[in-house]
């Protein structure tokens, strides 16, 4: 077992110790989302270190979603990898990794979090690191990666000096370098709406990742769950995700946290960006029915009907021209 602060081996720039900030009260109706009450090492005190280890459900949330984000990384059968766990508090998802026979190594930024791992005697090692200043590791180290209910933090300016979409770019682009070629991540996160979602999924892209969204249970408001599923290289065709469907009853229990109106819109897909991106080109160029059209209107609340939107039902007067200000939906 082995825990460092992490200062002795990273560069200056990266070893910076963050000072402690007042705790920030949430806006009303949002304090179900820690995050929005204060930074991730001042809200992981030790009671709620100790408090959040000691709870059933929450032992059950994080294996549930742990396991998911392994069958989601899809690692060869009965062969050991070298993962790092990020975000990995006080090892329940890392205990899940040793459970299926990987190494791991864990890095978290709440001390109290990290102390209780150490008590527990984890076989992972575990160090404290803001991922949102890089991931301090050796070029190509780690054949996979994984973070449970951590990566959204980022998108949090917790500090005047915070700049989410900084943050995001240094850590995606850390972990990109450190991931060996051919390696995945998947980074179960909980969004803050549709904005947040695609602020994520974009600082991956730019980094060189390639791969998408899957969202479990797109159309369950409790059991929706969001994991960000990315290849550290060229696209693999043969790797093709798909998410849970139906009502998610099982695991239908969350942190607390849904990220309500979230990345994908209760899609029953999976959401790929660069395809997404590509597909928005050709369908510039494409033919077809006259934008405005009735048929167009159909066709467009049918896309919307078969990603799990609400949609009005169609009437006679679906289509027909209104008075400014009326509405065609």
């Amino acid at each position: 077992m082995l825990v460092s602060t992490y200062a002795s081996t990273l560069p200056a720039a990266v070893r910076s110790a963050p000072h402690r900030a007042a705790p920030r009260r949430a806006a009303p109706g949002a304090m179900s989302r820690p995050e929005l009450a204060a930074p991730a090492d001042v809200f992981y005190n030790e009671a709620e270190a100790r408090k959040y280890t000691a709870g059933s459900r929450m032992v059950d949330i994080q294996e549930k979603l742990t396991h998911r984000a392994l069958e989601l990384l899809a690692l060869p059968e009965g062969e050991p990898k070298l993962l790092l766990d990020i975000g990995c508090g006080s090892g329940l998802s890392g205990e899940c990794l040793s459970d299926a026979g990987h190494l791991w190594v864990g890095s978290d930024i709440s001390t109290a979090m990290l102390q209780v791992a150490v008590e527990r005697d984890v076989s992972g090692d575990v160090l404290r690191a803001d991922m949102g200043q890089g991931l301090g590791y050796r070029a190509g180290t780690f054949d996979g990666a994984i973070s449970i209910s951590a990566v959204q933090w980022l998108c949090s300016a917790e500090r005047s000096s915070h700049d989410p979409r900084a943050r995001l770019r240094c850590f995606f682009t850390s972990l990109y370098k450190v991931l060996a070629r051919g390696a995945r991540a998947v980074l179960q996160i909980y969004p803050d709406g549709h904005k947040q979602a695609e602020m994520i999924t974009t600082a991956a892209m730019r980094a060189g990742f390639s791969g998408g969204l899957v969202v479990d249970y797109p159309n369950s408001t409790r059991a929706k769950k969001y994991f960000l599923t990315l290849l550290a290289g060229q696209p693999n065709l043969s790797y093709n995700p798909q998410p849970r469907l139906g009502s998610g009853d099982s695991d239908s229990d969350s942190e607390g946290e849904e990220g309500e109106g979230g990345g994908a819109h209760g899609r029953a897909s999976v959401k790929n960006m660069q395809r997404e991106r590509s597909g928005k080109r050709r369908r510039a160029n494409d033919g077809g029915v006259a934008k405005g059209s009735v048929a167009w209107i159909h066709k467009k609340k049918q896309q919307r009907r078969a990603r799990g939107e609400h949609v009005k039902s169609d009437s006679r007067y679906t289509g027909r021209k209104r008075k400014p200000g009326g509405s065609r939906f």
